[in-house]
């Protein structure tokens, strides 16, 4: 294990704002393996968006993707979050295509500005979100066909709760993840409100996944799915009007949420999977929080 290339993930974590993306109580193991996709993503994400120049952001994204390639084909790795993965990617054996989905995401965005339905956000959705739940499904030892689509719908629920945080972050790069044929009919407050609804029936879908896990775990994904949900009541707050005010979350709320995500990992008993098993579970996105 490359210990200094760990060092660089877990540093990556104070990127994320709103809730914890791997909690201490979660097993060592699976802390450690979510420091390690989270950066993948993050730094996947900064190669799309810390650069003004779409040309040149397609260009670093085709380059991380040729890396991304390389350490799958032969163990080839420069790049410290490559460097670290290895040591994820081999003993579960993942399998490329959530990470090259994760930049095709990213490539998409260099290409599309605006969405006009659910289908095609969507669409996207399933690349920019659900890669990375996916992964941490694998990682956790699950393989369960229900696990995945609830999976999915948390990610991507999450990832909608982002969206419409985000409005003013996104138009500030000429970009936006509000409906068009949302804000036709109801004005940019009400497609973000449109936004949150399906944000939140989505993430509805963790409670029935955290179910499925042992407390540890499930402390974990309640983190996500209860941070998740403490966005869009700090968006509602703001009555929808993100376009002006981007809402955060308090770090009191924050306490709240792990507070909370503690008694729903005790009350659910011990749950009918262990940590590793493969019969059902899941973690979420993630660990994936997009600034655009």
């Amino acid at each position: 294990m490359n210990a200094a290339a760990d060092a660089y993930c877990v540093a990556m974590l104070r990127h994320y704002e709103n809730f914890t993306v791997a909690s201490r109580l979660a097993p060592r193991g699976l802390r450690r393996d979510l420091a390690r996709i989270y950066a993948f993503a993050r730094t996947t994400d900064d190669l799309g968006d810390e650069s003004s120049d779409r040309a040149v952001a397609t260009r670093r994204l085709n380059a991380w993707r040729d890396e991304v390639t390389a350490l799958f084909a032969d163990g080839v790795a420069l790049h410290p979050v490559l460097l670290a993965l290895l040591d994820t990617i081999e003993p579960h054996a993942l399998s490329p295509k959530p990470f090259v989905d994760l930049i095709e995401a990213n490539l998409q965005d260099q290409r599309v500005a605006a969405y006009e339905d659910w289908p095609a956000l969507l669409a996207y959705c399933q690349l920019s979100a659900a890669p990375v739940g996916r992964l941490v499904l694998r990682v956790c030892g699950v393989d369960d066909h229900r696990a995945v689509a609830l999976s999915d719908d948390v990610c991507i629920g999450l990832q909608l709760a982002n969206f419409a945080q985000d409005v003013s972050v996104d138009a500030r790069r000429g970009r936006t993840y509000l409906l068009q044929c949302e804000l036709r009919d109801g004005g940019e407050r009400g497609a973000v409100r449109a936004m949150c609804e399906r944000a939140r029936a989505l993430l509805a879908s963790g409670r029935e996944l955290e179910a499925m896990v042992p407390p540890r775990l499930r402390l974990q994904l309640a983190l996500y799915r209860l941070g998740g949900e403490a966005i869009l009541d700090a968006i509602a707050r703001a009555h929808y009007d993100t376009a002006k005010v981007r809402p955060t979350v308090s770090r009191r709320a924050r306490v709240q949420v792990a507070l909370s995500s503690l008694i729903r990992a005790a009350g659910l008993g011990p749950g009918p999977v262990a940590a590793g098993g493969s019969a059902a579970g899941s973690a979420v996105d993630m660990a994936v929080e997009r600034d655009g």
